[in-house]
């Protein structure tokens, strides 16, 4: 599995990388979990937009943006539009998913950008060659809320994602069993040690699956999420604790 260089970050070896994702409702919000997620020193900041008010006024969403640039200078920014059949807080349509997206990467302020893997065709496209003219990282993603496929479909969906040329294939799926995170683990490594030429970012969610954000570096998975103010996802646990944690394997591998 090759590494990816995003500024003075080297992903995909050593220590998984933190992500935090920022989750408030109006600027004000957004900007007060800013400031507080900024003493916390993740590696990259998630703006998890469909959370936003405002999310279907685009000059709106690109003054929040030009503000968290100001706050996160060093760290990486990451743009995520969840949408609602992943787990996400609003309905929009396609040519709007499209328009913000783009309107987003064209502002010069992200480093990433987040694409769903099971969107039409098209809008995949359209939005990565945005991205790739401008210099902006593509992580395409996939969530699962209420259980875990097999092995196989796990590994099926990241080779997808490879070939349609994200820089970093993410999946995100719900146990119902310890037996399905150890399918979640299973299934990473075997991505990591026989297809990936990439880094990847697998999550088992909720309680059950919570090893899968404590482990990445022995599995295979690049990055995973602290929750800083709020949670995104569940099973999220706090920055501190997630880098003790994280400190402990890697001083033991």
């Amino acid at each position: 599995m090759a590494t990816l260089q995003v500024k003075n970050m080297t992903i995909g070896e050593g220590k998984p990388k933190v992500i935090v994702p920022l989750v408030g409702k109006t600027s004000r919000e957004i900007l007060n979990e800013a400031e507080a997620v900024n003493r916390l020193k993740p590696d990259m900041v998630e703006w998890r937009v469909d959370c936003y008010n405002e999310v279907e006024n685009i000059q709106s969403v690109k003054d929040v943006l030009r503000e968290l640039r100001a706050i996160f200078s060093n760290e990486l920014l990451l743009f995520t539009f969840r949408s609602h059949k992943e787990g996400g807080n609003k309905v929009i349509s396609d040519d709007y998913y499209v328009e913000l997206n783009q309107a987003a990467i064209l502002t010069g302020q992200i480093d990433f950008i987040d694409i769903e893997l099971f969107n039409k065709e098209e809008v995949i496209k359209s939005i990565q060659e945005t991205a790739k003219a401008n210099g902006v990282y593509v992580i395409m993603s996939n969530h699962d809320f209420t259980k875990t496929p097999d092995k196989d479909e796990i590994i099926s969906r990241l080779r997808q994602m490879q070939e349609l040329g994200a820089d970093i294939p993410k999946i995100a799926v719900m146990p119902n069993s310890v037996q399905d995170v150890i399918t979640l683990l299973d299934a990473t490594y075997t991505m990591k040690t026989k297809y990936a030429d990439r880094p990847i970012i697998t999550i088992s969610m909720g309680a059950t699956g919570m090893i899968s954000r404590l482990a990445g570096e022995l599995f295979g998975s690049a990055f995973t999420f602290g929750a800083g103010k709020d949670i995104s996802a569940p099973g999220q646990i706090s920055v501190e604790e997630l880098k003790t944690v994280l400190d402990i394997f890697h001083k033991h591998l």
